[in-house]
Parts: C-alpha cells; sequence; structure tokens
C-alpha cells in the first residue's frame, strides 16, 4: 500500500544531499563519438530513470583472461555476419518483395556496427554503405543499452533502426572467436533467391538479338600486342609529284600491333614555312591499293544475305555466313613493313628509311644506333654568291644575300687594338711596286703599297714626280684576292707579293 503524495507522508530524496554535479556521459573513442555514461550516476550521485547499475563484480573469475583494454586487446579485430533483409514492393507484378543481400560488421574494440550492402550490377538501387559504423540501441524496451557481441550469432534476428536482418552466416574468424566464447555457432544457411533477380535471369536468357550477331574474336591480339607500337622513319619525295614539292619530306609511321592500324606523323623542320598539323594520317586500317568511296551498305562489318518481313518492327535479317558479295579491301600487316620498301599512303609514296628500337627487335634486325635520315637525302647543292655591286665593299654585299635587313659586318675589335698605330708605331707594311705593262710611258711610273694590319685593308698611293704628266693614282680595297678583284692593278701586284 502506497500512500497518496501529501505533506508529510513522503520524504525528501536530496535531503541532506551535498554533491549536485553533472557527470560526464559523452566522449571520443578512436575518433569515434560514443556514450560513455553507462554505470555513471546522474545528478549528485543519484541513478537516473531507467539507468541498469553495472555489477560490481565480473562475471568471469577473477585471473583469467588479459588486464589490457579492449581497444588495446581487440584493435583490429572485427567480426562478419552475412546477411539479408526483406522489404516490400508495392504495385508490381514481377515482385510483391525484395531481399537484399548485406554484410554486417560488429568491431569488437568499440561495439560499433556497421552495415554493407554488395554492389549489384544494374539493380537500380542505391547501394553501398547502408548504416555507418557507429554504436546502435538495441529497439524498446531496451533502447538505453547498446548492441554487444553477445546480439550476434548465426541464424538470429537482429532489428537495427525499426529493420530487420537475418543473419544466415559468418567467416571462419567469427566463428572461431564465437566458439571461444561459449557459444554454439550453427552451420551457414544458403540464402533464399530474389525473386527479381530470377525474373531478370530468365527475361536475360529468352532475349534474342534482333540481327544476327558475327563475332570477331579481337581479344586475343589485344591482350597480347597492348601498348606495343612499330615506328617507323620515312621519307616522302614530293617533288616527282608536285612541282613545287620537296624531295626530304621527313614522316614517322606508327603501326599499332593490338588492331592492325596505322597513323603517320610528319615532322617539321625549323622556318619550313608550313604548317605545323599535328596528326598528317589518323589512326586506321590502311589499304595498300586507291580504291573509290564505298556506296552506304557496301562496305559492312556484318553481311546480310537477304532481308523479309516488314521494314522495322517484326523484320528478320538472315546472315551470310560464306560472306558473298562482300568487299574484301586488303590492308597493309606488319609483315608486309621492310626496310626500303615504298608505302602508299592513299596516293604518297612513303619511304621506309629506319625504324627504332622496339622495332629492331621485333624483326630480329641490328640494333644500330644514329640519324635514320643521315645518308638519305641527298645534300641540296651550295648556293651561289651573286657578284659585287660595287657599293660599299664585299661583305656589304654578302649581308644583303644573307639577310633580309642587311647588318652592317663585324669587325675584329681584338686585332684592331693590337695592331692600331700607337704613338710614332704603326703596324703597316710598305712595298714599293709598278706596273707591269709594256706601255713605255707608264713603266718607270712607281707606287708604294701600304698593308694595314689593324683592318687588312691596302692603299696604293703613287709619289708626284715633277714634269712627269701623270695624274695621282689612289685607291683603297680589301687585302683579300677575292675583295679587291675590281682593281687590276693592285690585284696583279699582290700576286707578285706572294
Amino acid at each position: 500500500m502506497t500512500l497518496p503524495l501529501l505533506p508529510g507522508n513522503n520524504f525528501n530524496p536530496r535531503l541532506g544531499q551535498e554533491k549536485f554535479h553533472k557527470s560526464h556521459c559523452f566522449d571520443r573513442r578512436n575518433e569515434v563519438s560514443s556514450y560513455v555514461g553507462f554505470g555513471k550516476s546522474g545528478i549528485g550521485g543519484a541513478h537516473l530513470p531507467g539507468d541498469v547499475p553495472s555489477a560490481k563484480t565480473s562475471k568471469f573469475p577473477r585471473g583469467q583472461g588479459g588486464s589490457q583494454p579492449a581497444w588495446v586487446a581487440f584493435n583490429r579485430q572485427v567480426l562478419c555476419f552475412y546477411g539479408y533483409c526483406q522489404e516490400p514492393v508495392h504495385e508490381r507484378r514481377e515482385e510483391r518483395f525484395r531481399l537484399r543481400k548485406v554484410k554486417v560488421y560488429f568491431y569488437l574494440e568499440d561495439d560499433t556496427v556497421h552495415v554493407e550492402e554488395p554492389k549489384e550490377e544494374n539493380s537500380a538501387i542505391p547501394q553501398g554503405t547502408m548504416i555507418r559504423r557507429h554504436r546502435i540501441q538495441r529497439p524498446a524496451p531496451h533502447d538505453e543499452t547498446y548492441f554487444t557481441v553477445d546480439d550476434f550469432n548465426v541464424g538470429k534476428v537482429v532489428t537495427l533502426y525499426a529493420r530487420s536482418f537475418q543473419l544466415s552466416g559468418c567467416d571462419q574468424f567469427t566463428r572461431n572467436f564465437l566458439t571461444k566464447l561459449g557459444k554454439e555457432v550453427p552451420e551457414n544457411d544458403d540464402m533464399p533467391g530474389n525473386p527479381y533477380s530470377q525474373h531478370r535471369k530468365a527475361l536475360k536468357e529468352s532475349m534474342q538479338p534482333r540481327r544476327p550477331y558475327e563475332q570477331h574474336d579481337t581479344l586475343k591480339q589485344f591482350l597480347e600486342h597492348d601498348r606495343q607500337v612499330l615506328r617507323f622513319f620515312c621519307l616522302w619525295d614530293d617533288a616527282a609529284e608536285n612541282l613545287f614539292g620537296e624531295r626530304d619530306r621527313r614522316m614517322v609511321l606508327h603501326y599499332f600491333l593490338a588492331d592492325d592500324t596505322v597513323e603517320v606523323l610528319e615532322i617539321y623542320r625549323p622556318n619550313c614555312q608550313r604548317d605545323t598539323i599535328p596528326v598528317y594520317l589518323h589512326r586506321g586500317k590502311l589499304p595498300k591499293s586507291q580504291h573509290s568511296v564505298h556506296q552506304p551498305g557496301q562496305k559492312m562489318s556484318r553481311t546480310i544475305l537477304n532481308v523479309f518481313g516488314p521494314m522495322g518492327e517484326g523484320g528478320r535479317h538472315i546472315l551470310d555466313n560464306l560472306r558473298t558479295g562482300a568487299v574484301n579491301v586488303e590492308c597493309y600487316h606488319h609483315s608486309d613493313l621492310t626496310l626500303g620498301r615504298v608505302v602508299n599512303v592513299y596516293g604518297r609514296c612513303l619511304r621506309l628509311v629506319d625504324c627504332d628500337g622496339f622495332t629492331k627487335n621485333f624483326y630480329g634486325l641490328p640494333d644500330d644506333t644514329g640519324d635514320p635520315y643521315v645518308d638519305q637525302v641527298p645534300s641540296p647543292p651550295p648556293r651561289p654568291v651573286p657578284p659585287h655591286n660595287d657599293i660599299g665593299i664585299e661583305e656589304d654585299t654578302l649581308a644583303n644575300v644573307k639577310h633580309l635587313i642587311p647588318k652592317p659586318p663585324k669587325k675584329d675589335f681584338v686585332k684592331f687594338m693590337e695592331k692600331d698605330r700607337q704613338g710614332l708605331n704603326g703596324h703597316v707594311l710598305r712595298f714599293m711596286a709598278r706596273l707591269d705593262t709594256q706601255r713605255p710611258i707608264d713603266q718607270d711610273r712607281k707606287f708604294v703599297i701600304s698593308v694595314f694590319l689593324s683592318d687588312d685593308t691596302v692603299s696604293v698611293y703613287e709619289p708626284p714626280q715633277r714634269n712627269s704628266g701623270n695624274t695621282l693614282y689612289l685607291c683603297t680595297s680589301h687585302l683579300k684576292e677575292t675583295q679587291v678583284t675590281h682593281c687590276i692593278c693592285v690585284r696583279a701586284t699582290l700576286k707578285k707579293l706572294r
């Protein structure tokens, strides 16, 4: 019999209480937020409503087990259970319910649970992590406690957030661990079939292709020769085909062994005045002979012998296994590519002159390193130098030939500083000369030839003679023979000086 709640009929439970602190109930363990206030009391040391006090003594005898904490003793130890959950499917004729396979992981170090659903192809269902890793409360009326290792076993039904998971099996580590705890672990059960998966499997087996299928097995060649490319260096004599073409247009031919396709690149030299196109011929099959453009339907991957029935829906096609009437285009194979051979690339005749190291090893050729285009291209004829135009010196005329904008010829400044006149000392060579002529009036004329070593110039001076009747003869030119061709008298005299 309980007394009514009237003054004087009950006692104040806080009478004489001196502690009014608030207990610490939440903390982080292994970077996971968790509730740690299971055995902790409420305000002032009193138990909270619904709090089950923990036992003062352990159920295991003293002296058994290790003294390490759980997060150290069970580090990286996870129990794995196989199971499935059933969810209803409404308004669908093919299925009334759907079974979803899951894996339930229980982490022994902190009693956290993680549920993962394996992904299936074309399931149209968001799969993957179904419940992320954290501590999960038991269903009501025990929602103040959390799941432990005692709640998981093969054959049990675990309810996590109002969804029931049937545990049908576990891995070998989980079986051994539960056996050591003294639990009896049943054998793994087979999962029941999913009606929708069975319906899709039957539908896939009953499907027939609308067009006949002809199989071309190229997977073996791709797996054996993937990323293997034969590289050839080629020359194209465009001058033989084009009036204004070049004789030595350099090309690189790539042959892909994975699918027998060919790609052609062009090597552009500096100042070739051509547009730099990345790819000269895109990757594809290279036919050996030129042919016209095929009509639509003339060249196909499959050969259709006959078409009967209505066009579109309901029509049938018959495959010609003998490929009668098919257009067979012979394309280049790696056995057709040898050094020195001419390859016809849609009317461009490319001559194979060399290849790289991998290609030589593929064909069993000796590995000779060097420039592949050396001794393959004839050297261009030397360009003639135009004659001197009598304006300035010959270096000025040569500068007009070599440069679009003429530049003044450079002088040897070091030689000028060493051989220039220093005070009364000058580096000048003087010679006495006369004219080599048969005219009596010019045989007695005398000249002074001065050679200036600072800039390799020559001056010819005739000393004046009284009553000779000759005018002053003076000319200046370079010392080199090719640069003094405009003065006949100086050229003849220099030959004698040598």
